[in-house]
């Protein structure tokens, strides 16, 4: 099975149709896709949208998970506030429709590949690939918060799309007001009762089964795969929230033996430090060191290649000095998460300090992420659209 055909990431002005209030600190902002531009915005389940915008004075860029199946002309998203959050509170408070807004087309390898055979048709997306699975195929999601998102179009396009398959959820929250899509939720479990399932996990409330009270550690996570979830027969996990969840819940399935390539994951982010663009998409100020060493950054970019110097010093990932000579290089997170700064190493050598967006037959053919790669030698040249 092979993952979603990557397109070029690029930015287009979409209108905002509608914004829906989830919850007190959540919405689905709805965008209109114009006709000459639905190609480029095709989706499979599971992928998500970059989103640009100025807010007092300031670009600031974001990344989303896409929350519905694929809808020819709507691209949908769910904007949890976090705390602090610019882009999130700006969204949260003041997003209206009619507001245009700088969108990504969809990216992102965090779509099954169980099940996912085609682009922006629900029912094509499953009719050839449940063949490839013996009996009903199983998908379990273990999710939290606003990871709930890209579960939600993955699980729809599923359920939707055949007769036998079952979809399992554990979904933590802090309370029963932060769970989001409840009422979709809600509509899932009504439409299919026998293969629909989801075990709410509250983190501030108690509940009558102790089991879904409080944080899930490792004790409650092994219980819950041991009494709540089917595991046995599961042929495909997804994982989506903070890196500490997610790291629990893969080193407890690798501990028991369930197969990596059956494991999809996706972060919130990583919670270290970023070494990302400064305001705007400039890149941090950066300059050529006249007496000391310097390393040539060498990049093609929508045809086209350029080069610029780095001192050694600096410590400068590719992607803020490319940044310095092309302010439209992509990227969205600058944290290792997204994959949006994508690009293969053609020449010379480096480091990459994190990766959780690549797949492993990527990097094994020269694909870095270039917001955590610094080169080591004295030049380094990379093809962003390879």
């Amino acid at each position: 099975m092979t993952a979603p055909t990557k397109k070029k990431a690029k930015f287009n002005p979409l209108e905002v149709s509608e914004v829906r209030r989830l919850t007190d600190n959540a919405v689905e902002v709805s965008f209109e896709v114009p006709e000459e531009l639905r190609d480029d915005y095709d989706y499979v389940p599971g992928q998500y949208v970059a989103l640009r915008a100025d807010i007092d004075g300031q670009e600031v860029r974001r990344s989303y998970s896409i929350c519905d199946i694929p809808r020819p002309g709507t691209i949908r998203v769910a904007i949890k506030r976090d705390l602090g959050g610019v882009f999130s509170t700006w969204a949260n408070d003041e997003l209206t429709p009619g507001t245009v807004i700088e969108v990504m087309n969809p990216q992102g390898a965090f779509t099954s590949r169980v099940h996912v055979t085609s682009l922006n048709d629900a029912q094509e997306l499953l009719k050839n690939e449940l063949a490839d699975v013996d009996g009903a195929p199983h998908l379990v999601a273990i999710a939290a918060g606003s990871g709930i998102t890209p579960i939600m179009s993955i699980a729809q396009a599923l359920l939707s799309g055949s007769k036998a398959a079952t979809f399992e959820i554990v979904y933590a929250n802090k309370g029963g007001g932060d769970v989001m899509f409840a009422e979709e939720i809600g509509d899932l479990k009504d439409k299919y009762p026998t293969r629909f399932a989801v075990h709410h996990v509250l983190s501030r409330e108690q509940r009558v089964n102790p089991l879904f009270s409080g944080r899930i550690d490792d004790e409650k996570l092994s219980l819950l795969l041991d009494k709540v979830v089917r595991t046995s027969d599961t042929d495909e996990w997804f994982l989506c929230g903070p890196f500490e969840l997610v790291q629990l819940v893969r080193d407890e399935l690798e501990g028991r033996g369930v197969n990596s390539e059956k494991v999809r994951f996706e972060l919130f982010s990583t919670g270290k430090p970023q070494d990302g663009p400064g305001q705007g998409n400039t890149g941090r100020p950066v300059v050529a060191d006249p007496h000391g060493r310097n390393i040539t950054v060498s990049f093609t970019l929508d045809g086209l290649s350029g080069s610029i110097e780095s001192p050694a010093s600096a410590n400068e990932t590719i992607l803020n000095a490319a940044l310095r000579a092309r302010p439209d290089v992509p990227f969205a997170c600058a944290g290792g998460v997204c994959g949006t700064c994508r690009a293969k190493v053609v020449e010379g050598e480096f480091e990459m300090d994190e990766n959780y967006a690549l797949e492993a037959d990527e990097v094994a053919n020269g694909y870095v992420l270039t917001c955590q790669t610094r080169a080591t030698g004295d030049s380094i040249t990379v093809d962003y659209d390879a």
